[in-house]
């Protein structure tokens, strides 16, 4: 049986070349109350979104929520300033690393 490399699931069930996103992800810090930081991912399709926010919590080992903005758009919100670190994990997930801006 083959295993995707990037996933860990078997070939037959891989959904890496499938991820679609919008034209761009952003990657972003925001201080919050008392002088702690977040960190927004913004970009990530909504049918990938729950799943990417459990493979960047896990791998960051940090707490964090889906939230919708004002907009309407919905980002990933994360605990801490974790910006250098997501690039290599959302590449490792299947995402190009040209869609990929860190602000």
């Amino acid at each position: 049986m083959n295993i995707c490399p990037k996933c860990g699931l078997p070939k037959e069930l891989c959904t890496c070349e499938e991820i679609k996103t919008s034209e761009s992800i952003k990657i972003y810090s925001e201080k919050r109350k008392f002088g702690k930081f977040v960190t927004i991912v913004k970009g990530v399709d909504k049918g990938n979104m729950e799943n990417m926010a459990t493979i960047l919590k896990k791998s960051l080992g940090c707490g964090g929520t889906i939230r919708k903005e004002n907009n309407g758009d919905e980002i990933i919100e994360l605990q801490g300033d974790h910006k250098s670190r997501i690039v290599g994990i959302l590449v490792k997930a299947g995402f190009s690393r040209d869609i990929i801006k860190v602000i």
